[in-house]
């Protein structure tokens, strides 16, 4: 369990991305009470680790009823990762998750908890189909399970980042968060470039 959970759980860290949301998080707090920045990073993770819960156990099932097979899905997903992940490699914000009138609105909203805090910012396409690409390469329920675990504490150290956001950028400084954006990019490349390949290794024995 511990060397399965070693392999899952940093999968799941770097793709959900808490330091790369810390600045987007900060702006849009920055006239919020310190109560209530912890009351929405709160229930953002709720509804963070809720959403990729339900898409990691149910959402084969959608796409089986859409007729997509699980190969062209990772393919899919894997290729989705990896636009991810080159906008990590470069320390910019990410496109596949918000666009710049998105975060310009969510510093409007008087809550942001939900949207788009807990998605898309944190449970976007590519946590969602990262999660649901491990689940179904699972031998067992064991390894659901391992998933599942991955989740929670993910959005368990998600949520006191958030919480002290503030003192996180303050320490790191926009180089050490920069440098840490860019190191978590090349994990992700490397994890969407094993998806891909397994996904177009499957699709050529179909």
């Amino acid at each position: 369990m511990v060397r399965e959970l070693a392999f899952v759980l940093p999968a799941v860290f770097v793709v959900v991305d808490p330091l790369g949301v810390l600045p987007a998080f900060i702006a849009m707090t920055a006239r919020d009470s310190a109560e209530k920045v912890r009351r929405m990073a709160l229930r953002a993770c709720l509804a963070g680790a809720g959403l990729l819960l339900f898409f990691a156990f149910f959402g084969a099932l959608l796409f089986k009823f859409f007729g997509v097979t699980l190969p062209a899905f990772r393919v899919a997903g894997g290729l989705l990762l990896m636009l991810t992940a080159l906008d990590m490699l470069r320390a910019r914000p990410v496109q596949t998750r918000s666009s710049e009138e998105e975060l310009r609105e969510g510093e409007e909203k008087d809550d942001i908890a939900i949207i788009p805090l807990a998605m898309p910012l944190l449970a976007g396409p590519g946590s969602i189909a990262t999660v649901m690409v491990l689940v179904a390469e699972g031998k067992d329920a064991f390894s659901g399970a391992v998933v599942a675990a991955s989740v929670v504490l993910t959005f368990l150290a998600t949520y006191l980042l958030l919480r002290a956001a503030a003192h996180v950028k303050r320490a790191l400084g926009q180089t050490g968060l920069a440098v840490l954006q860019r190191l978590s990019g090349l994990i992700l490349a490397s994890l969407a470039v094993q998806i891909v390949a397994e996904g177009v290794r499957t699709l050529l024995k179909l």
